[in-house]
């Protein structure tokens, strides 16, 4: 399926970027991170479709991974089949970020370490969309993140913002003319945003299922709960729909299609690897 971008979304003035995280520590992959782009111009109308179809299946309250049940899972479909063809018409642009445990960062200090949170958050933000690759615009383009409440307040949030901010000399964005300005980082209230709802939904699954919970037995049960039965058919269902999009998905490695493929494909995983880490095969899945 061609997911160019076409000729409304190149000359977009701005662009409204959603982020969240999810699952620090899995027992496979972990430091799950998730965003959503999506064109000034697409964004309001994009989010009416999707309120429509939330209050057309009655999902009236904050639509999360973790609300996912039997009951409710049919209208959870309905959702995720309604934000995936927002995907494919190319209004808008997904993208999940992750790192395998296996893989373990090297050398850092005890501060890299205190600030992995939001380093990696940072990484996700410069490079996960690829804005080097973003057609050329006449003029500068605004960019505007909202972020899923952080877990710390104060210093180290300011700190992050600051980290953030320093995009505008980055390469990346120099070519792409963005501009950030501090009053566009802003922290939201997921139930508040539908595009924020429907990110939580596909970064759950992804961590969910590369972290083998659908294989999960309760203390003292022989067969899973219905729950775990319910999230495992709404996953395969959002893998069919990426698999739409991209017919080799491989859901634990970084989807194919070249750097330029950062930009131009509706939706992609990065498969985080630290610039210097020692593999240790006793964490892949293989080995528990």
């Amino acid at each position: 399926m061609n997911t160019t971008p076409t000729p409304a979304q190149v000359t977009e003035r701005e662009y409204v970027l959603y982020c969240d995280e999810s699952v620090g520590e899995g027992a496979f992959y972990s430091n799950f991170y998730g965003g959503v782009l999506a064109g000034g111009s697409q964004v309001e109308a994009v989010s009416r479709r999707l309120a429509a179809c939330k209050a057309t299946q009655n999902l009236h309250g904050e639509v999360k991974w973790q609300k996912v049940t039997d009951n409710y899972l049919s209208k959870y479909i309905a959702l995720m089949d309604a934000f995936f063809d927002e995907m494919a018409a190319g209004r808008v642009r997904v993208r999940i970020m992750f790192r395998q445990n296996a893989r373990k960062p090297t050398g850092l200090t005890a501060e890299q370490v205190d600030q992995s949170f939001y380093k990696l958050y940072y990484q996700f933000i410069k490079h996960a969309f690829g804005f080097t690759f973003m057609p050329a615009h006449a003029g500068p383009v605004r960019l505007r993140a909202y972020f899923d409440q952080f877990p710390d307040t104060g210093e180290q949030v300011a700190r992050f913002k600051g980290y953030i901010m320093g995009l505008n000399a980055s390469k990346a964005f120099q070519q792409a003319r963005l501009t950030l300005s501090p009053e566009d980082l802003t922290e939201v209230r997921s139930h508040e945003h539908v595009l924020l709802q429907c990110l939580d939904v596909v970064l759950g699954a992804m961590a969910f299922r590369l972290n083998d919970l659908h294989k999960a037995i309760p203390a003292g049960e022989n067969r899973r709960g219905k729950r775990t039965v319910a999230k495992e058919k709404l996953y395969e269902q959002i893998r069919s729909r990426i698999c739409q999009l991209h017919p080799n998905f491989n859901i634990g490695i970084t989807t194919g299609g070249g750097l330029e493929g950062a930009w131009s494909k509706s939706y992609r995983h990065w498969a985080f690897v630290p610039s210097d880490h020692d593999y240790d095969k006793s964490l892949t899945k293989g080995q528990k």
